[in-house]
């Protein structure tokens, strides 16, 4: 009987431990999901412009993936054939986000609750790059410590991107994304830990199909991306080898009723 009151403090402790562990993870107070009807082939993925929310517009689960957990989409495997063929329209709400991690954060465990998302890290040795300051120095523009909750950034012109408070890493995935012809993801290893605002222009890789004559003029002017990052961020990108992650698809399914 002496120790019944360990027990019972002991009960409380677990019971108090689990109610604090379930109230810490963060999760969306609303989340409507619905098919996308076919036949479109344009599709956005924003946060809302109060940062309270996700709007997903036509876009597939493994773009989802991609974007929430920043790696490219070729570095994703497994997984059901609609993982990428099938999209939604996705609309959440959370009562309070205080950033921009918290927001990802409710939209992983969206896809884990409603999607049935499973999947882990496959780390191998493998070819990359190195994003580097140039001898030049950094060219961009400090802009604080935290990113805010609007998309890092846009194309604001035809081959015109525009960044603002962009932390590093959002732009080695970036980077990444738009070496279509080169599976190398982009590391950072600049050192630069603020966010950053800034302007890079360069000539896009082009789509099979097409040449550079396709382009209009002005475009094909334009810079490659490894010829623009020094002269206009002081930034560089190095061959290297490093480790790459593969995210692998464990599981998967449509999603549940809402």
């Amino acid at each position: 009987m002496r120790s019944l009151p360990r027990l019972l403090f002991a009960s409380l402790l677990l019971a108090g431990s689990y109610a604090a562990a379930q109230q810490a993870r963060l999760t969306f107070d609303v989340a409507a999901i619905h098919i996308a009807k076919p036949g479109s082939d344009r599709g956005s993925i924003k946060p809302l412009p109060a940062g309270n929310g996700y709007i997903v517009e036509n876009i597939s689960l493994k773009t989802m993936i991609a974007v929430m957990y920043r790696v490219p989409a070729r570095q994703i495997t497994g997984g059901p054939d609609w993982l990428n063929s099938t999209t939604f329209n996705i609309e959440t709400r959370s009562d309070s986000v205080a950033n921009l991690e918290d927001l990802h954060t409710m939209f992983k465990n969206l896809l884990a609750d409603r999607f049935g998302l499973k999947l882990h890290v496959d780390q191998k040795e493998g070819r990359v790059y190195e994003l580097l300051v140039d001898k030049s120095g950094p060219k961009l523009k400090a802009d604080g410590s935290a990113p805010d909750l609007n998309i890092p950034i846009n194309m604001t012109q035809p081959s015109v991107f525009t960044g603002v408070k962009v932390p590093m890493s959002y732009l080695c995935w970036f980077l990444g994304n738009q070496m279509r012809d080169d599976p190398r993801p982009v590391i950072d290893k600049t050192g630069l830990r603020q966010v950053y605002d800034f302007t890079l222009t360069f000539q896009p890789e082009l789509p099979p199909g097409l040449t550079r004559d396709d382009l209009q003029p002005e475009i094909r002017k334009l810079p490659t991306l490894f010829d623009a990052l020094p002269d206009q961020l002081g930034l560089r990108l190095q061959p290297a080898k490093g480790p790459v992650d593969f995210y692998v698809i464990d599981h998967a399914e449509m999603p549940s009723a809402n």
